[in-house]
């Protein structure tokens, strides 16, 4: 990073300790009540996922408030495979014994190669959660946005708001400029980890003894928490 690089990552630090912020858990709230107000059917939502323990509360969430869900799981940013495989085969473990396979699972092809000579190819770089994240979180979102509008769903929105290690407020924004582009489905704004939704998630994953990664995905966040770690990339 160059000086001025420097301190637009700072000047987006200290943005990020604002008080002024949008509370996008009571704007969801909104925009599931309007919804069931102007419809007499479930809203379809398909709901991006990168883990069960960032998913398994959103999901409860989405279905006590009367959504029809799908999931999608396209996170090509996952290295190595066998931990892409991991997070995938919890995903699938959960969607079977508490959702008992009601709720429908997309895959798309898994390439971490190709991901990382493009979307990730400045992330060596970038700190974790600047630019390269930014751009990481919308690659992944916009494929799933797609996806939703092609096959009619309502909304789409992501289980990345739930993480306390991202900014829900800049994973929002990207999801409503993408939506922009998109003329059926609408991107809805959330923050899962308001309302105890941390909690939630916690006696979630206790009570089904989930796998809890300690990285968010890429091989750089990987050796970022496991410097001690010298195996090739």
């Amino acid at each position: 990073m160059n000086e001025k690089e420097k301190e637009e990552y700072i000047a987006y630090i200290m943005s990020r300790k604002s008080s002024n912020k949008k509370n996008y858990y009571k704007e969801s709230l909104k925009e599931i009540a309007s919804f069931h107000k102007t419809h007499d059917r479930k809203p379809r939502i398909l709901l991006h996922v990168c883990c069960i323990v960032c998913a398994c509360w959103p999901l409860d969430f989405l279905l006590e408030n009367g959504f029809e869900v799908a999931v999608m799981y396209n996170n090509s940013n996952i290295w190595p495979e066998a931990e892409h495989d991991k997070r995938l085969a919890e995903v699938k473990r959960l969607l079977h014994e508490r959702y008992h396979d009601q709720i429908e699972l997309i895959v798309p092809p898994y390439d971490y190669d190709t991901y990382a000579k493009t979307v990730l190819k400045n992330r060596g770089t970038d700190p974790e959660g600047w630019t390269s994240c930014f751009g990481c979180y919308g690659e992944r979102m916009n494929a799933a946005f797609q996806y939703a509008d092609e096959h009619g769903f309502d909304y789409f929105t992501t289980v990345m708001t739930f993480s306390r290690q991202k900014d829900s407020q800049k994973i929002n924004e990207i999801g409503l400029n993408l939506g922009r582009n998109y003329t059926h489905t609408k991107y809805f704004v959330s923050d899962f980890k308001k309302a105890d939704g941390a909690l939630k998630s916690d006696a979630i994953c206790n009570e089904y003894c989930i796998y809890r990664q300690d990285y968010c995905g890429c091989e750089y966040s990987y050796h970022e928490r496991h410097p001690e770690d010298t195996r090739e990339s």
